[in-house]
């Protein structure tokens, strides 16, 4: 069974490693290197910062989020990502916490939560679409990948989106 609950410092050890796994993997992110407690800190927004947690607490899941732009008409728009670590991958985690992060999220004002995810991480883009998440738009060739199996690779992304049906907003 899985408990999500909010991201604490205490947690960025395990948090980190499921990063660089995901790092690691090549279809997460085009980071390099996972950042330091105080970047990741300082780049995401107050609220929305999720883990999920075993029926050990070890950490197997984060989600977080980072504002689009610093103008007021996009206060409401975030880009998030979530993690789950590969020994927990196919239990509902992603689930759980992305569920959790659209609550948090839509009490805080936000209309649109959005992201880029690789055309091949299937299980991510089948996750987005079951909680309401679209596509709008894929970005060819966008970057190359620079660590893990698609190493020196062009890759495209495709960028999705969830709209609130919060306020009239859809």
């Amino acid at each position: 069974m899985t408990m999500v609950r909010a991201l604490e410092r205490a947690d960025w050890a395990a948090v980190e490693d499921i990063y660089r796994e995901g790092i690691e993997g090549g279809n997460a992110t085009f980071e390099t290197e996972t950042p330091t407690w105080d970047a990741f800190d300082g780049g995401k927004t107050r609220f929305g910062r999720l883990v999920a947690v075993n029926d050990t607490r070890a950490v197997v899941g984060w989600v977080a989020a980072a504002p689009v732009s610093t103008r007021a008409a996009y206060r409401g728009v975030v880009e998030h990502s979530v993690y789950v670590a590969s020994s927990a991958q196919g239990r509902g985690v992603g689930a759980d916490l992305l569920r959790a992060f659209i609550a948090v999220a839509e009490m805080n004002g936000v209309w649109t939560v959005q992201s880029s995810v690789f055309p091949e991480n299937t299980a991510s883009i089948r996750l987005h679409q079951a909680l309401g998440f679209r596509e709008v738009g894929r970005r060819e060739r966008i970057a190359r990948s620079l660590v893990g199996p698609w190493a020196g690779q062009w890759r495209d992304t495709l960028l999705i989106e969830r709209r609130s049906t919060m306020n009239g907003r859809t």
